[in-house]
């Protein structure tokens, strides 16, 4: 009993140490130097310790109360020099550390790391948050904590409407998993910059709408001409994003239905990535490989918000074609919805999976058949949005990864 009672008390000064050993570094010499070092923190770390050990809440509350008096007191006569209130808050925030390591250390020891690093990490955060991060995507990360931490936890995970066809649960969370990625891949382009070109900001913005990001590089080959290998390789690439996507949703929806599609899914996104990196290094080889164009935001919340809305039709009018045609409504169903978006088809097939209303082996058929249908928009969109040439490099990509996916699907047995 001692010896852990020695233990939580060496954890509260050792976490002060910690704490106090990062402000002595930044607090200056001379008469102009900022309050609370190393000593400080260690004794405040402690006299949290004490409080909880002698007095329980109470007292530890009344320690908090004085040192913060302490501080605030530090503050108001330095306040001319503007010296900020950071090491203030962290002076309240060692006695509840010290007090918490009295009965949970591990905790205690982790949040106190934490405060250090944050402490340590002033000058990388201020130099992004001024520097690196735009108005835009600093926007889009509110919009994404909005979507995930306040509207998501809201919603009811059971299946609800006609014929028990929606979960609004894995409806929004449909609309997450597409911020999500789309952030990742922008981030992605971010931070390697414009070297690799058109096929990164293919392959990134494939993961918003793959549609979208062929008719994109269409226009872009269009008006120059010279970008037309690097345009057809971000084409190309958003295809395999959007293999990878399908993966993701269908692994957050319907393992079974991922363990039986994950051969296919593999084999076209495979192909299509070959396909896409042949013509990235044919762009790379060239003279007049093109930039990436920077700005913009991090998603396109419109697109998720169309997805969803997409996959909730979906899913009622595939419910009520299989509760009329059977098996074969479905697959139509999947189809139709194809030709709008890849991911709603699959989703709506992999939740009647979920819901007990196909096995997963009955799935494969309308994926692959959706998959199809959406090949077929994104060649429209190809020789809609741009050029014969561009389409006629870019169709035997599509036309190869779908391929791949049918052939393995069937030798494989799982369709």
């Amino acid at each position: 009993m001692m010896d852990s009672l020695w233990l939580d008390f060496a954890v509260a000064i050792a976490l002060g140490l910690l704490i106090g050993l990062e402000r002595e570094r930044s607090k200056g010499e001379g008469p102009d130097r900022r309050p609370a070092g190393i000593r400080t923190f260690a004794l405040a770390s402690l006299a949290g310790a004490l409080a909880i050990h002698v007095g329980g809440v109470a007292l530890l509350a009344t320690v908090v109360a004085g040192i913060g008096a302490f501080a605030g007191l530090a503050y108001f006569r330095a306040h001319d020099d503007d010296p900020g209130l950071t090491t203030n808050v962290g002076l309240l925030v060692a006695p509840l550390l010290g007090g918490l390591a009295m009965s949970d250390n591990g905790l205690a020891s982790g949040l106190g790391v934490a405060v250090a690093v944050i402490f340590a990490a002033k000058s990388t955060i201020h130099g992004f948050v001024r520097g690196t991060l735009t108005s835009e995507e600093f926007r889009d990360g509110l919009i994404f904590a909005i979507a995930t931490l306040i509207v998501w936890p809201q919603l009811p995970d059971r299946y609800i409407g006609p014929l028990l066809a929606l979960n609004p649960s894995k409806l929004w969370l449909l609309v997450v998993l597409v911020l999500a990625v789309g952030a990742c891949g922008h981030v992605a382009t971010r931070a390697l910059g414009a070297r690799y070109g058109l096929p990164i900001a293919g392959l990134t913005s494939g993961f918003v709408s793959s549609t979208a990001a062929i008719g994109a590089m269409a226009g872009r080959a269009v008006r120059e001409p010279t970008s037309m290998k690097a345009a057809v390789a971000g084409a190309t690439l958003s295809t395999v994003a959007t293999f990878i996507q399908l993966a993701l949703l269908l692994f957050a929806v319907s393992p079974p239905t991922l363990a039986v599609m994950a051969p296919a899914l593999a084999a076209g996104g495979f192909t299509a990535a070959a396909y896409g990196m042949l013509f990235t290094a044919l762009a790379l080889n060239s003279t007049d490989a093109p930039r990436v164009e920077s700005g913009g935001g991090a998603f396109s919340m419109k697109s998720a918000l169309a997805l969803s809305a997409t996959l909730a039709v979906m899913l009622v009018a595939a419910a009520i074609l299989k509760e009329r045609l059977g098996e074969a409504g479905v697959v139509a169903g999947a189809a139709v919805a194809g030709l709008v978006d890849a991911h709603s088809a699959a989703i709506s097939v992999a939740s009647l999976a979920a819901s007990g209303k196909l096995t997963p082996q009955d799935a494969v058929l309308p994926i692959l058949a959706g998959m199809t249908t959406n090949a077929v928009a994104k060649g429209i969109m190809a020789i809609s949005a741009g050029s014969w040439s561009f389409f006629l490099r870019v169709v035997p990509g599509l036309l190869l990864s779908i391929s791949a996916a049918w052939t393995v699907a069937i030798v494989s047995g799982a369709q």
